[in-house]
């Protein structure tokens, strides 16, 4: 998910996950009357399509955008999310540990993605908040409105804060259980900006390192 923001490339940290997700399943009410099996019928509508996932992470540091947010030496991260979704739109709230500067952090977002072919494309809008960390600890204080798009397995992601003037921009890309990303931020300061490059390995569908 989305997280916080020194020079150029660095080597950080290798990051261990372990994650599994679980989704809604539905179920049949069984009717004794007509009036009993149309509201059978209405709460299967309500429910049709629509779709719950969660996950859990432990890594070895929160490597976000290049940048160790530990103390420095790999402090581990617990993560997790779970989201709600159908036909395409989605809503979400995703938590972290392991960012020694402002604590406990809870993301909110809500967006709509689909694809056409191998054409993809997805907009969401993301809220960051720290309860530890004044000035950013309620809803809206830091945000950003995040668009992407893709062809294949590459994709070009554009990050646009709703605060300041800060952006940052990502061109990633996959093959089998290999992935890279480049990732440049632009603080919105001039000489304030830096470049890094992230590379994975997924050994198995639980367990990915990553290289930035």
């Amino acid at each position: 998910m989305l997280k916080k923001t020194m020079s150029n490339f660095r080597l950080a940290a290798l990051g261990v996950a372990v994650a599994g997700s679980m989704a809604m399943t539905q179920h049949v009410v069984a009717a004794e009357s007509k009036e009993e099996l149309r509201v059978a019928d209405s709460e299967e509508s309500y429910t049709d399509g629509v779709e719950v996932e969660a996950s859990a992470t432990v890594a070895s540091a929160y490597l976000w955008r290049g940048t160790d947010l530990g103390s420095g030496n790999g402090t581990p991260a617990i993560s997790g999310d779970i989201t709600a979704s159908t036909a395409g739109a989605y809503v979400g709230i995703w938590g972290s540990s392991g960012d020694a500067a402002l604590g406990a952090e809870y993301d909110l977002y809500i967006g709509y993605g689909g694809s056409v072919d191998e054409f993809s494309y997805d907009v969401s809008l993301w809220t960051y908040m720290y309860p530890g960390f004044d000035g950013a600890d309620s809803l809206g204080e830091a945000s950003d409105i995040v668009i992407s798009v893709g062809f294949g397995p590459v994709a070009f992601t554009y990050y646009d804060s709703l605060q300041d003037s800060r952006a940052y921009y990502t061109l990633s890309a996959g093959y089998e259980a290999f992935s890279g990303t480049v990732g440049y931020h632009d603080e919105g300061v001039e000489d304030d900006t830096y470049t890094h490059i992230d590379l994975g390995y997924a050994y198995n569908d639980n367990l990915s390192f990553t290289v930035s």
